[in-house]
């Protein structure tokens, strides 16, 4: 038997989530038989790539050797693959489209139809990791494209950059809270401010926004989705940041009020990123604009978050909700 691509790819993406159900998501295949391709893949080296543990798996001393040259293996397939199924700039695959779960909710009801009707010869396979994740699969080839709200870092490969958008952030708060307008971060109390859990680059962009030192931080309420963060304001546990784009989901609870902020670079900037080394640059610079102009579409249309923002700036709490 040989070592196939297809084992070469699940393993890396084993590596790349640390656990086989994640693992066998991203790569759109059943637990099971990505394990099995996995099994097999390690009868054939006569060695374990992975220690399982009860919190995930690890790599071995072995498979860390492995997966090094097999990740070059497959990314010299995926620019062969690349440079036979290119048609003249256009993929004639899905394109592998990741985006960050402080993203993905929010944009995409909006921006995959004006996708799929402006590029209809474009097909697409989304999926969603945090920022790190996504940048791993573009240096694997697992992604072709991906979605991000950071800055690059400076290791690996070089890849092309396409800015979208701005989304600044406002605050939450329980209803009927007094709250100053506009807000100043500077005056909110720490240990009132939600938090996604390690690994949001969101929650790193809301800790360098209210200057919350580490120390703090770190012992502040970790949230897995922006909705849990919402649900625990709702019901009066502290306050939170959210970006704009999600305004017209996690803004629509009653029970929570949205103030704007004085800080105006309390904000983050979405870019669309990709490898720099691809045939596709001018497809995906495409993409890029059928995105800003369905955001720009979608900004048009007035949506309930904006109206609460207004209703609230104007509205002074009575003297019953300020007890």
């Amino acid at each position: 038997m040989s070592i196939t691509l297809k084992q070469m790819r699940y393993a890396l993406a084993v590596a790349r989530t640390g656990h086989f159900g994640r693992a066998a998501e991203a790569c759109a295949v059943s637990q099971p038989a990505l394990s099995q391709q996995i099994l097999a893949l390690e009868a054939h080296c006569g060695t374990p790539l992975f220690d399982r543990l009860k919190s995930g798996v690890q790599l071995t001393p072995f498979g860390q050797d492995f997966l090094a040259l097999a990740r070059e293996t497959v990314r010299s397939a995926e620019a062969l693959d690349t440079f036979v199924l290119s048609n003249n700039g256009r993929p004639r695959r899905p394109l592998r489209f990741g985006l960050i779960p402080t993203v993905a909710p929010y944009l995409l009801p909006t921006i995959f139809p004006a996708l799929t009707d402006a590029l209809p010869e474009l097909r697409f396979a989304i999926s969603e990791s945090r920022t790190e994740t996504l940048l791993d699969g573009l240096r694997d080839g697992s992604l072709d494209i991906a979605l991000i709200a950071t800055e690059l870092p400076l290791n690996g490969p070089k890849l092309a950059v396409s800015p979208l958008f701005d989304d600044p952030f406002v605050l939450a708060t329980p209803r009927g809270e007094p709250t100053a307008q506009p807000v100043s971060l500077s005056a909110l109390a720490p240990e009132r401010i939600l938090l996604l859990d390690e690994g949001h680059c969101f929650r790193d962009q809301t800790i360098s926004a209210c200057r919350l030192d580490a120390d703090r931080s770190a012992r502040t309420f970790a949230a897995t989705s922006l909705s849990t963060i919402v649900e625990f304001v709702a019901n009066g546990q502290g306050v939170t940041l959210l970006p704009e784009i999600a305004l017209r989901k996690e803004g629509s609870d009653p029970r929570i009020a949205l103030h704007r902020l004085d800080d105006p670079e309390a904000g983050r900037q979405l870019r669309l990123v990709w490898r720099d080394a691809t045939p596709y640059g001018a497809t995906f610079e495409r993409i890029a604009t059928v995105i800003r102009a369905a955001r720009k579409s979608s900004q048009a249309r007035p949506a309930l978050a904006e109206t609460v923002i207004a209703e609230d700036h104007q509205r002074q709490p009575d003297e019953h909700e300020a007890q």
